[in-house]
């Protein structure tokens, strides 16, 4: 129950921040216009907080956060006297009615642009991309990969970290090649890789795309001793404690190997097992009745509810990502733009196909990564915001007429012919916009619930 509403207060939190960023965009360059904005909304429904400004705007913050407007006066919906109409959107200039929709995107680039530099300037310790295992006959280990070698770059792009990793491997979904830089351990020497992904098979819900390509993060040496145990759950009940040393199962020695253990429990849901641990120097058997939960695939597997303790990571491993002033100002907006061209690239291999519609995320992937990034500190919230918030404003840059995009693309042929497009052409664009939308919205709702 706590991590559930953590996740949605985190995501309430990074939704309306961002909604109110994107809508101040608006705002501000329509006040700049010389437009009336009648009111500022974060989000929809029964109004919850409002005030009047002295111009007569009025702020509202509503019951359901999930978006939000700005309303100005317009006299396309609204009886505009003649004195009032300077003061009307429909009466600006096509140019300053660009300049107000095109606001809401470019402010939430913008602000990724600040995130990102806050974060660069405040510094935090990663993880070098060392390579851990790699799959026999994988993707990976046919173009050359070893274990304990570290990815520098991908596509020549530097990789400084598993999140530069993973974006870099996401970003060429649908490519028939990768190339990929690797360094050996302790050693300057640079190896040259190009993998072969013409039939590169990723389900983001079932595996990530690094373990897809057949390879894995470096992980420290994990020791089957007890380091946390989850409350309510088979070994709770049973009485196993943190700093149990397991040693066997059902008799059999794990030879401190923590995955035979793992495979025990798993092939015995619903069943009694014997585990003996070292508790204060003295060894003990403790029978525990293993619970079950339930896989993507509908099977039924052991578990316990217990973690291992890992040995600390190698000083060699970590990475110190900070900057001066200037120089993070630079990382900030190519961190920015690089979000921005993978997020168009990843749309239009979306609609070309070679991207799966199974990659579609909704707000409910959105709430699960608002929480655990928040709950890893406010540099990686940060990051997420960040990521987020760029979305959001390609997103809205989408030609459907429901959004800002499709506004523009009205604007932007009115700038050509030199007359607006219709009121039935628009009335039959936002039907459709709104199809599209929803069916989107429903494909990434159903995708999110099916990796639940």
């Amino acid at each position: 129950m706590f991590e559930f509403l953590w996740n949605l207060g985190s995501f309430v939190v990074a939704l309306g921040l961002l909604v109110t960023v994107h809508e101040y965009g608006h705002f501000w360059v329509a006040r700049k216009c010389g437009v009336r904005v009648e009111r500022f909304s974060v989000g929809f429904g029964k109004t919850l907080w409002r005030r009047f400004d002295k111009q007569g705007t009025e702020y509202v913050v509503a019951l359901i956060p999930l978006g939000g407007y700005v309303k100005m006066l317009d006299g396309r919906v609204d009886d505009v006297s003649e004195a009032d109409k300077p003061y009307a959107f429909d009466g600006k200039s096509v140019y300053q009615r660009i300049a107000i929709v095109a606001a809401g995107p470019i402010a939430n680039f913008l602000f990724a642009i600040v995130a990102f530099y806050i974060m660069f300037l405040i510094g935090m310790t990663n993880l070098k991309p060392i390579v851990g295992e790699v799959e026999a006959n994988s993707i990976a280990a046919q173009a050359g990969i070893t274990s304990e070698s570290e990815i520098i770059s991908i596509a020549d792009k530097r990789t400084l970290d598993w999140q530069a990793v993973n974006m870099g491997l996401v970003g060429h979904i649908g490519d028939p090649k990768i190339e990929i830089e690797t360094r050996a351990s302790d050693t300057t020497y640079v190896q040259k890789h190009t993998l072969d992904t013409r039939d590169w098979q990723f389900e983001p819900s079932e595996t990530t795309a690094m373990q897809s390509l057949g390879f894995s993060p470096f992980m420290p040496e994990i020791m089957p001793i007890v380091a946390r145990v989850v409350e309510n759950q088979a070994a709770a009940n049973a009485g196993i404690l943190l700093e149990d040393e397991i040693i066997a199962v059902n008799g059999q020695k794990i030879d401190g190997n923590w995955q035979r253990f793992v495979d025990t429990i798993v092939q015995n849901p619903n069943r009694s097992v014997a585990i003996t641990v070292v508790r204060a120097g003295q060894e003990q058997t403790i029978n525990v009745l293993v619970g079950t939960q339930t896989d993507n695939e509908g099977r039924s597997l052991g578990y316990v509810g217990l973690s291992p303790t890992l040995s600390p990571w190698p000083e060699s491993h970590k990475v110190e990502i900070a900057y001066g002033p200037i120089e993070a100002a630079g990382k900030a907006v190519d961190s920015t733009w690089n979000l921005i061209v993978l997020s168009f690239d990843m749309i239009g291999k979306l609609f070309t196909g070679q991207v799966s519609v199974n990659n579609l995320s909704g707000p409910i992937a959105i709430a699960q990564g608002a929480g655990s990034s928040a709950g890893v500190g406010l540099v990686y919230f940060l990051s997420f915001l960040a990521l987020i918030s760029v979305n959001l404003g390609i997103i809205n840059l989408l030609p459907l007429p429901i959004l800002d995009g499709g506004h523009l693309l009205y604007y932007s042929i009115e700038l050509v012919t030199g007359k607006p497009v219709s009121e039935k052409v628009q009335e039959i664009g936002f039907k459709i916009g709104a199809l599209v939308l929803l069916t989107l919205m429903s494909i990434a709702i159903v995708n999110d619930v099916s990796r639940l």
